[in-house]
């Protein structure tokens, strides 16, 4: 009897041991994806178990051995959301520390400075690895989703309130994830401005401020002529002057703008035609970035009013009508 005990023992211990022995090289064993790289994606709230039963569909895994060898190690609780790029040869060891330390493939955004959120949305739709939860949306119902979760601003439309920068996510992240980043960014950003503002300028909240900086967005890609440009249009607020800016036309055609502005495109009255209509546009016309910003709540102090485009990218400043207008005929008319 005694005889049989010790033989059972025996043979539970070489069982233990050869399971042991399978699972370690099971854990080592490099896998076979017949592909250079399979993508996976772990939904937010997903179990190791439900993380390991998706991986088994794409590579030759075994669901239950991948969660054994969590367990064993701790960190069968530890798996992170977001999409994986798994090499192939990588291990189910080595498979477990990249599912446990979020080491997700990241993709990338650049939103530049002085686009509008019409081309802002156009390229989220295009990005092949966003998930496209806004198509058929129109941009307020998209503001309205994206204020659902970040209450707080009165705004109606939603042009200019998203900051211009490059997004980092992983693949599959849906597209509504990203604007809400990009929304909260300018808020932050605006918010700091603001608080930061010179006194005097003139503008009473600081969407105005927003609006004020889309316009000096567009005006100049001349990062030192940003704060001048900045003066010249608080002086006219200031004084009552009409801001007569392209941009702001340019932004009220909408995709009717042909590339040519026309002379009654400036005459046609309309509420972003600052040559008909005084004060501030009713929106920002771009998304302005964190230079166009600082130089409308800092601006230049200057006694400019006026500037027109030498041709090489700067502009010509001057302080009254007649130094504007021969300026204008030395730059734009090519007089003497």
């Amino acid at each position: 009897m005694f005889r049989i005990f010790k033989a059972l023992i025996f043979l539970i211990f070489l069982s233990f041991a050869g399971a042991a022995g399978g699972l370690w090289w099971y854990a080592h064993h490099p896998l076979s994806l017949g592909a250079t790289s399979v993508d996976l994606v772990v939904p937010v709230g997903s179990s190791m178990r439900a993380a390991a039963r998706s991986a088994a569909a794409s590579m030759p895994i075994y669901p239950d051995a991948l969660v054994l060898l969590a367990r064993i190690s701790g960190r069968d609780t530890r798996i992170k959301a977001g999409s994986y790029e798994i090499e192939n040869g990588t291990t189910p060891l080595e498979l477990i520390d990249k599912l446990t330390r979020g080491d997700v493939t990241q993709q990338e955004l650049t939103i530049p400075e002085g686009w509008n959120f019409r081309q802002f949305r156009a390229a989220l739709d295009a990005h092949p690895a966003i998930q496209h939860a806004t198509q058929g949306l129109s941009d307020v119902q998209v503001f309205e989703q994206v204020r659902r979760a970040e209450p707080g601003s009165t705004a109606q439309h939603p042009e200019g309130l998203f900051f211009p920068d490059t997004y980092l996510f992983a693949k599959g992240s849906s597209d509504l994830a990203i604007l809400r980043r990009a929304y909260r960014a300018m808020t932050r950003r605006l918010d700091a401005e603001w608080q930061r503002r010179a006194a005097g300028t003139p503008y009473a909240t600081a969407y105005d401020a927003l609006i004020m900086a889309s316009i000096v967005e567009k005006e100049t890609g001349q990062a030192t002529e940003r704060p001048l440009i900045a003066g010249v249009f608080a002086n006219r607020l200031r004084r009552g002057m009409l801001l007569q800016t392209d941009p702001t036309v340019i932004y009220g055609l909408g995709t009717g703008f042909d590339g040519n502005l026309r002379r009654r495109d400036l005459l046609q009255d309309g509420p972003y035609n600052t040559y008909t209509r005084s004060g501030l546009p009713p929106t920002p016309i771009a998304l302005p970035g964190l230079a166009a910003l600082q130089a409308t709540l800092n601006p230049a102090r200057t006694d400019a009013l006026y500037f027109v485009a030498r041709g090489d990218g700067t502009h010509e400043f001057s302080a009254s009508l007649e130094a504007h207008n021969r300026a204008v005929n030395r730059f734009q008319r090519r007089g003497g």
